[in-house]
Parts: C-alpha cells; sequence; structure tokens
C-alpha cells in the first residue's frame, strides 16, 4: 500500500492536476503530471472509470497493482510533482506484472519524474 504521504487528499488538488498537468499517453495509460513546489514528496492518484471496468473489484485490483509499482519506484523519483495515473482500458487488469511495470516505467521516463542523479 501507498504510504498517507504519497496520496492525494480531496478532489481540488487533483482537479488541478487534470486542468494545468501535461498529459503523456500509451495504449493503455494516460500520465498527467503537474510541478508542486509546496509538497516535500511526490503525489500520485490512480484513477479507473466505470466505464474501464464495472466491477469495484476489478477496479480496485488494478489499481492496487498499479500503487504496487509505483511505491517501489518512487526512491528514484522527484519531489515536486503530483501525478495522476488515468487507466483508459480494461486489459491491464489482464498483463503480467512485468509489461504492466515496463509500461508504466516507460510513462514515468518520458514525463521526466525520474531523478536523473539516483540510478
Amino acid at each position: 500500500m501507498l504510504a498517507f504521504q504519497y496520496r492525494f487528499h480531496g478532489h481540488g488538488s487533483l482537479r488541478y492536476v487534470y486542468s494545468k498537468g501535461q498529459a503523456v499517453r500509451s495504449r493503455y495509460f494516460t500520465i498527467k503530471t503537474a510541478y508542486n513546489t509546496r509538497r516535500k514528496y511526490p503525489r500520485f492518484a490512480v484513477v479507473i472509470s466505470k466505464k474501464v471496468h464495472k466491477s469495484a473489484v476489478g477496479r480496485n485490483r488494478m489499481r492496487r497493482r498499479i500503487y504496487e509499482i509505483i511505491r517501489l519506484e518512487i526512491p528514484r523519483m522527484k519531489s515536486i510533482q503530483d501525478v495522476a495515473v488515468i487507466v483508459l482500458s480494461a486489459e491491464v487488469m489482464a498483463l503480467p506484472s512485468e509489461e504492466l511495470r515496463t509500461q508504466l516505467i516507460a510513462l514515468f521516463t518520458d514525463t521526466g519524474l525520474y531523478d536523473q542523479s539516483v540510478k
């Protein structure tokens, strides 16, 4: 589970990322990022619409898998980003863990989330 300090709290801050953030899109995900100089840590949200998967159990399973990958990648990331990971396809549910991880890391790299000094 992702620690409390790395999660969004309330809809206002997520709304800001939606409106002002830069988006990078792939087949399975859209990642929106916005700089937040008021924070010490990055914040993350995983958004999965009912249109993507009708079952709450399925949406929560996808969300937990993505949060676990994010949790493992946090030490490599810059500390001033707000990130919203928007799932676009129900195929994420059936993706093997390594492919899911590869897809997310590729998007994180494209958006410039990784700190270049940490390898």
